[in-house]
C-alpha cells in the first residue's frame, strides 16, 4: 500500500531530555501558544505511578498518558497503538480534530528505539511523520549527567533542537562548558538557551523529516543497531517496571493528612543535603496546610528543589499528597522513614 504524501501525515515532535531538564515545563507553556492550540498530547513516564498528567495544564487537546515503563524498552508497541487511538477517536468524533502530536518521553528513555518506531512501523509511518527531536539540557547538572549517563548523550547527540534549560540560575563559567560539550556531541547544532520552558513555537516545529546523516556518525549506528534489536528480540516485557537498571528505580508514596509549608520544605531541605547526588528527580504535588484548595507542585533534581508553585485547583478529586521519585542506590524505606518522622503529631 503506497504511504500518504509527507505534507498530508501529521508531524510528530519527541520532545526528550534526562530527568529534571525541563519537559514538563517546556510542554506546559507550549500547549498555551497559539500555534498548538489542536495540538495532542502523548506522555510517557518511568514507573507504574505518575504526576505529569496533573501537573501539566490542560487544553482542549488531547492528553493521553502512557505508563508503565519507558518507551524506549517495555511499551513501544503502546506508543504506536495511542497514536492511532488518536486517530480513531477523532474520526469517531470522540475528540476534536488535532494537526500535531507532541510526545514527551520519559527522561531515562534512550530515543533511537523510539525513533526507529516512528520511521519504521508501517502503521506509524503512513500516517505519520517524524517532525523533529527538541531535546532540553540542564545547564546547572548537564555535565555531571552527560558524563554519567548515556541516554542523555544520545538525547543530546540525537537532537534535531538542542534548548539549554535553567540559564537563569546557572553560572557563566559552566554554561560555556556545557555549551561547548553539546557543540561537540552533535557538531553545528543549534542550542537555544531559555528559561521557564519559555521558547517561541517557530524554534522547534516544522524541522523537516529527521535525518540520520546530518549528525554524528554514531547516531545512525545507534539506529541500525535499533534495527536490529528490533529484528531479532521480541522479549520486551518481562522487567520490572520500576527499574531502569540495578541502580536506578522509580517509587511512590502518599501521605493522608495535610503537610505544613515549613515541613515540606524541610523535608526537601534535608532531602538534598543528605541524599542530593542519587535524587536523578522529585516530584510532588501537595495538600499544604495553608493552602488546602490550591496543591503545591514540588519539583526536584539532585541537590536542587525549586521554590514551590502552586496550581489554581486540585486537577482531580484525590487530594492526598504524592511523591515520585526516581533515584539511584536509595532504598524506598529511608525516604518514608524521613517523611514519617516530620509529619508525626
Amino acid at each position: 500500500m503506497a504511504s500518504q504524501p509527507s505534507a498530508d501525515k501529521i508531524p510528530v515532535t519527541v520532545l526528550t531530555g534526562f530527568l529534571g531538564s525541563g519537559k514538563t515545563t517546556l510542554l506546559s507553556h507550549l500547549i498555551r501558544q497559539p500555534e498548538l492550540s489542536n495540538a495532542a498530547v502523548i506522555i510517557n513516564e518511568f514507573g507504574e505511578i505518575s504526576l505529569d498528567h496533573e501537573l501539566v495544564e490542560k487544553t482542549d487537546g488531547d492528553v493521553v498518558e502512557i505508563q508503565g515503563g519507558c518507551l524506549c524498552c517495555t511499551v513501544r508497541g503502546d506508543l504506536i497503538g495511542a497514536l492511532h487511538n488518536l486517530l480513531l477517536k477523532r474520526a469517531n468524533g470522540e475528540i476534536k480534530a488535532f494537526d500535531r502530536v507532541l510526545l514527551e518521553t520519559t527522561g531515562l528513555a534512550d530515543p533511537a528505539p523510539i525513533l526507529h518506531t516512528l520511521m519504521s512501523d508501517p502503521m506509524s509511518w503512513t500516517k505519520f511523520r517524524l517532525d523533529g527531536v527538541v531535546t532540553t539540557v540542564d545547564a546547572v547538572n548537564g555535565l555531571a549527567t552527560l558524563a554519567a549517563h548515556p541516554e542523555a548523550v544520545k538525547q543530546a547527540a540525537m537532537a534535531d533542537r538542542v534548548l539549554l534549560t535553567k540559564c537563569d540560575i546557572v553560572e557563566s563559567g559552566v554554561r560555556a562548558a556545557i555549551e561547548s560539550r553539546l557543540q561537540a556531541l552533535n557538531p553545528g547544532q543549534m542550542v537555544i538557551p531559555i528559561e521557564h520552558g519559555r521558547v517561541e513555537p517557530r524554534m522547534i516545529l516544522d524541522l523537516g523529516p529527521f535525518d540520520a546523516k546530518n549528525k554524528s556518525p554514531d547516531v545512525e549506528t545507534w539506529l541500525r543497531a535499533e534495527a536490529y534489536e528490533a529484528d531479532h528480540t521480541h522479549d520486551h516485557h518481562h522487567h520490572d517496571v520500576n527499574r531502569h537498571n540495578e541502580h536506578i528505580r522509580a517509587f511512590s508514596f502518599s501521605v493522608d493528612q495535610p503537610i505544613s509549608q515549613a515541613k515540606l520544605q524541610f523535608f526537601l531541605q534535608l532531602l538534598g543535603m543528605l541524599r542530593g547526588p542519587d535524587l536523578l528527580r522529585v516530584k510532588g504535588i501537595v495538600n499544604v496546610m495553608e493552602r488546602p484548595d490550591q496543591p503545591a507542585v514540588v519539583h526536584g533534581v539532585q541537590h536542587i528543589f525549586h521554590p514551590l508553585t502552586w496550581l489554581a485547583a486540585w486537577p482531580s478529586a484525590e487530594r492526598r499528597s504524592r511523591f515520585v521519585f526516581i533515584v539511584r542506590d536509595i532504598e524506598p524505606q529511608q525516604i518514608h522513614d524521613l517523611m514519617a518522622s516530620l509529619t508525626a503529631t
